[in-house]
C-alpha cells in the first residue's frame, strides 16, 4: 500500500497555490480514472488534491450567447442539460455513448479532458511503454493494433486518445479556461490536446500549474443540427473504433457550413480540417463525404491489424453526414 496525502482546497485561488507548492500531487475530481490509474501502478502521486468541493459545478448562459460549463460538472448532468440537448445535440449524444452510467455520474468535464489513452500496452506494466515510461519503447510497434490510432502516430507512439466528450468539444471549437498563480489563460480545444511526436508522455498544453475551471462553447446555430456516430464492438461501455462528431448546413443542395471530427482513429480528438475544406461549398452527396473522407485519411498510417479503419471512417463520415441533410436537400 503506498501511502498518500490528501487536500482539500474549498476556493479556486487556493487549489492553486496548493497545486503550486505540492511536488508530485495529483488533482482529483471524480477520480473514474485517476484512481483506476493508482491502482494499476501506473500513476504515483504523493498527494491527492480534491477539488470537488470548488464552486465549478454550474452550466451557464453567458451574455454574449456562450455556453460556460464548469470543469465539475458532472457527465451525466451535462448531456441532460436543456441548452445543451438543444443548441449541442452532438456533445449530449457523445457523453451517452461514452462509459457507463454510474461513471457517468461521477465523471467531471475537466477530469474528461485529462484522461489518458486505454491502450492496453500502457495499462501492462509489463510491457514497454514510452507514454507510461519515457524511452522504454512502444511495445505496440510489433503488438496487436486493432484499437490504435492511424492519424497523428509517432515512431515512438500509436496510442489513440480515449475520450467521446472531447471529440464532439473539438468540433465544437471550444475553448478550455485554465487557471493558475499566473492569471487565467484560455486554451482553443483544438490546441489542449498534442500528438505524441517524441514526447508522448505530454498529452495536452497545459502546465503542471495549472488548473482546468471551464469548457465554453461559442454560440453555433449549425450545432442544432449535429450527430455524434460511434463504432465500437459492442452497444455498450466500450471506446469507439471510429466515431464522428459532424454538423452540417446545407443550402441550396451545397455545404454552406460543416463542422466534423473524428475519434477512435486519431493520438488526439482529430479536427478533420482537411475533409471540412473539401466539403465546403461542393454538392452535399454522399460521392462528396466520401471524397472529403479520403482527403482526411490521405496521411493516415495503419497496422496490419487497424487498416480497416480507413473503411471503416469512410463509411462512418458517409452515413453521418447523410442523416444531417434535411429532406428538401437531398440530391442524391
Amino acid at each position: 500500500m503506498r501511502p498518500l496525502n490528501y487536500l482539500r482546497p474549498t476556493d479556486v485561488q487556493e487549489a492553486v497555490k496548493t497545486i503550486f507548492v505540492t511536488p508530485d500531487a495529483k488533482i482529483l475530481g471524480g477520480g473514474t480514472n485517476l484512481v483506476d490509474l493508482i491502482r494499476s501502478d501506473i500513476e504515483h502521486p504523493d498527494t491527492v488534491i480534491d477539488v470537488t468541493s470548488l464552486p465549478l459545478n454550474e452550466v451557464t448562459e453567458l451574455p454574449t450567447g456562450n455556453i460556460r460549463i464548469g470543469a465539475l460538472v458532472r457527465n451525466s448532468h451535462l448531456a441532460a442539460h436543456p441548452l445543451v440537448r438543444t443548441r449541442y445535440p452532438m456533445l449530449t449524444q457523445a457523453i451517452l455513448m461514452g462509459a457507463s452510467g454510474q461513471l457517468r455520474n461521477m465523471a467531471t468535464v475537466g477530469g474528461n479532458l485529462l484522461q489518458r489513452t486505454r491502450c492496453h500496452y500502457f495499462y501492462d506494466t509489463t510491457m514497454p511503454c514510452n507514454k507510461r515510461e519515457p524511452g522504454t519503447g512502444c511495445a505496440a510497434r510489433t503488438g496487436f493494433t486493432r484499437n490504435h490510432a492511424i492519424l497523428g502516430t509517432s515512431p515512438h507512439c500509436m496510442a489513440t486518445h480515449a475520450s467521446d466528450m472531447c471529440v464532439a468539444l473539438t468540433a465544437l471549437d471550444a475553448t478550455v479556461e485554465v487557471e493558475s498563480t499566473r492569471g487565467p489563460r484560455r486554451i482553443p480545444m483544438s490546441e489542449f490536446h498534442v500528438t505524441p511526436g517524441s514526447t508522448p508522455q505530454l498529452e495536452s498544453t497545459l502546465a503542471e500549474d495549472e488548473l482546468i475551471t471551464a469548457v465554453e462553447l461559442p454560440p453555433l446555430p449549425v450545432a442544432a443540427n449535429s450527430r455524434y456516430r460511434k463504432v465500437r464492438d459492442r452497444s455498450s461501455y466500450a471506446f469507439a473504433l471510429v466515431s464522428v462528431a459532424a454538423a452540417l448546413r446545407v443550402e441550396s443542395g451545397r455545404v454552406a457550413e460543416v463542422r466534423l471530427a473524428l475519434g477512435g482513429v486519431g493520438t488526439r480528438p482529430w479536427r478533420a480540417l482537411k475533409a471540412e475544406e473539401t466539403l465546403k461549398q461542393g454538392p452535399a452527396t454522399e460521392e462528396a463525404f466520401r471524397t472529403a473522407a479520403e482527403a482526411e485519411l490521405a496521411d493516415a498510417i495503419t497496422q496490419p491489424d487497424n487498416e480497416f479503419k480507413l473503411e471503416l471512417t469512410r463509411r462512418t463520415v458517409v452515413a453521418t453526414l447523410r442523416t444531417l441533410i434535411p429532406p428538401a436537400e437531398h440530391l442524391s
